[in-house]
């Protein structure tokens, strides 16, 4: 009987060069640890597999933190899996998992050797999307979460426009909280990630002027231990809502919410129902953008250049969802995202 991957598929093995090689249905994961391991080994014998069609699109995909993260990757994971359903043997699929910045390069030029499409899922991946792209130029790239300034004939840049929902997000946190004080983690101090917290507060300010506003940056988005330390200090204050972008970091954030009987709003899905702490989600479609991606390459409609998402592009791109609201709260809430749309309300870039 085959080994099991940690989602329950099974893995086929194959000796190469004295390396041992997984190779499985639908997404290959390949994390650091098996990455550094196989760096030198070609793309297409990792991806080889007898349930693909001879013909199908070949997409890699690089997702720089855990696709269990109930955040921004697991977003991205999501979305290429309603790819795979959708597409089936007409698909191919090399994913790399959980890299850090000193080994972005090298797995986004395992991807390239071998694909059709590459997809960084995350802003992270942005500048060393570019400088793979130019050793690549037949080799089409898209980037989750790009910001607009730089361009290549073959990158695509998709902005989920995290600073616009997360005005939503504040403004259902000021009518969530009993308090009158909400608050915000965000990962790495970078200018969308900064943008989305401002806009948080001013969405909260929107609806309450006077509301306790607390926002703290940890400088790693996997950083449990510095997420509860910040969220520790805002509840401390009198938070009693919270709102953060972060990959495993959240962990950090739940403890301190769970111990302390507090509430979050969580980012990029609806698991409304799955779990008591989270009141509430910010869509923001990672995944979408992911599987919109492969679509325009199986479509080939693929372009380069930047797109902005957003509350533009619907429901599934961008979105607020209040788990259990009353229906004045989520009709102020529709209001506010239609200002949005119409340019009543303005929000900062990211």
């Amino acid at each position: 009987m085959a080994p099991l991957n940690p989602d329950g598929q099974s893995i086929k093995t194959r000796r190469q060069d004295g390396l041992t090689l997984g190779i499985m249905r639908g997404p290959e994961m390949l994390n650091r640890r098996h990455f550094v391991a196989i760096a030198a080994v070609s793309a297409a014998l990792l991806s080889s597999t007898s349930a693909i069609a001879a013909d199908a699109h070949k997409v890699g995909i690089l997702i720089p933190g855990s696709k269990s993260d109930k955040g921004w990757m697991e977003s991205g994971y999501n979305g290429l899996l309603a790819a795979q359903e959708k597409y089936g043997e007409n698909l191919e699929v090399q994913m790399i998992e959980n890299i850090n910045y000193a080994d972005m390069e090298q797995a986004l030029t395992q991807l390239a050797m071998g694909n059709e499409l590459v997809i960084g899922v995350g802003g992270q991946t942005q500048q060393a999307v570019y400088k793979i792209a130019q050793r690549f130029p037949d080799t089409k790239f898209s980037i989750v979460g790009g910001n607009e300034g730089m361009e290549a004939s073959n990158v695509a840049g998709y902005d989920v426009k995290q600073a616009e929902i997360a005005f939503v997000a504040g403004a259902a946190a000021a009518m969530m909280s009993e308090n009158g004080a909400v608050s915000y983690v965000g990962g790495m101090e970078i200018p969308s990630i900064v943008n989305a917290g401002k806009e948080f507060g001013a969405g909260a300010k929107y609806i309450n002027p006077d509301i306790k506003y607390f926002e703290a940056y940890t400088g790693d988005f996997d950083d449990v231990a510095g997420s509860k330390e910040a969220t520790l200090a805002a509840i401390n204050q009198g938070a009693d809502v919270h709102y953060h972008i972060l990959n495993l970091g959240l962990r950090g954030m739940e403890q301190a919410a769970t111990e302390n009987g507090t509430h979050i709003i969580g980012s990029y899905s609806n698991y409304c129902g799955t779990d008591p702490l989270y009141i509430a989600y910010s869509i923001t479609g990672v995944g979408y953008q992911v599987e919109y991606a492969i679509d325009q390459l199986v479509e080939g409609t693929w372009e380069p250049g930047y797109m902005p998402f957003g509350l533009a592009m619907g429901k599934d791109a961008s979105d607020m969802i209040v788990c259990e609201g009353d229906e004045e709260m989520k009709a102020t809430l529709e209001e506010i995202m239609q200002k949005l749309l119409d340019g009543e309300i303005s929000t900062l870039e990211g």
